[in-house]
């Protein structure tokens, strides 16, 4: 059953201060989105907002819904966000996934399985936007997360407010939100929403993580702390990256469909980490690897790096790319299919 306010949902009188006004800002240059909403706090918030938003009018924005088919109330949850969108005047899409509960990795499974739903979902009806509902309580907690695992900068700096999963882009306006001043927005229209039980699950390494908020908060590492080193490894990831652009463009002798050959010498010269960044920026330039794994290109770059510093030749293979280095230039291919083993 929703948790229920005490007002209709048609008395929200729109009062929506500058701050969140702002927040919409980012969604101004889209003239088509989708919007996803579980019907959880956060992104009922989202649909009531949006529903305000003083830049809707020319827009064409939808709402989308995913049934993962894990609980049996799923369903109706989802056709019950379907009426609160309508009345909001969304027209709404219930997404299903349609496969069987994996009995490993189901959040990471899940997670995989929404984005490409809504995503198909947007291509179908011509959005060339997602609107994310992630506020600053996620951000925090997926930096903890990230941070327990080793990540590197780009990891530590959190979910990116822009970003992209092939031709559309995934927005998330607030991050700079709190939860609690999400439920308040609903509370204010007077709007139900639903609690998913899933975030009590402790069988989930996140709800665990959550649980452990106080103690860390304690020692120092609170959700404020948190968002400040996200904030810092963002303004570090932007300046690497910036910087390995500039060393890859530097590099490039030739860049083609099939290969690309890039001067040894200047990627000597270059600092561990920006050597990484270009390489990286090099392979997916062939599009021959969606998901480079950091601890491969980490072992792979500083093979290279010794190689190159040595002038030694080098030949090795790295997300299905071929990679040759010489004293003179390094080139990437994509490599040729593996041979099937034999019967």
């Amino acid at each position: 059953m929703p948790r229920r306010a005490t007002e209709d949902p048609a008395t929200f009188d729109g009062s929506i201060d500058r701050r969140r006004e702002d927040a919409l800002d980012l969604l101004a240059p889209y003239p088509s989105l989708l919007l996803a909403v579980s019907g959880g706090p956060d992104s009922v918030a989202l649909m009531l907002l949006c529903a305000q938003w003083s830049l809707r009018r020319p827009r064409d924005i939808a709402v989308a819904t995913v049934d993962h088919r894990f609980r049996t109330e799923a369903r109706a949850e989802a056709e019950e966000v379907g009426r609160w969108a309508r009345a909001l005047g969304y027209a709404h899409h219930l997404l299903t996934w349609e496969n069987a509960r994996p009995a490993t990795r189901l959040q990471e499974r899940a997670r995989d399985a929404r984005y490409a739903l809504l995503t198909a979902c947007a291509r179908r009806i011509g959005a060339c936007a997602i609107v994310l509902a992630h506020h600053a309580d996620d951000q925090a907690e997926t930096i903890l997360f990230r941070l327990t695992r080793g990540s590197g900068i780009a990891g530590l700096a959190g979910m990116a407010r822009i970003a992209c999963r092939e031709d559309i882009a995934l927005l998330r306006p607030l991050l700079d939100f709190r939860k609690a001043e999400l439920e308040a927005i609903c509370a204010q229209a007077g709007h139900p929403f639903f609690h998913d039980p899933s975030n009590e699950d402790e069988s989930f390494a996140r709800v665990r993580m959550r649980k452990l908020a106080p103690t860390l908060a304690a020692q120092g590492l609170g959700q404020d702390a948190l968002l400040r080193l996200g904030a810092r490894a963002a303004r570090a990831d932007a300046a690497l990256t910036h910087c390995a652009a500039g060393v890859l463009e530097r590099a490039l002798r030739r860049s083609e469909s099939g290969c690309i050959e890039l001067d040894a010498a200047t990627l000597a010269e270059a600092p561990l980490e920006i050597l990484q960044r270009a390489l990286a920026s090099a392979i997916l330039r062939l599009g021959a690897a969606p998901t480079l794994r950091l601890e491969r290109l980490e072992r792979a770059s500083a093979r290279i790096a010794a190689a190159l510093a040595a002038r030694r030749a080098l030949r090795m293979t790295l997300a299905d790319v071929s990679i040759d280095a010489d004293g003179e230039r390094v080139r990437l291919r994509p490599a040729p299919p593996r041979r099937a083993a034999q019967t």
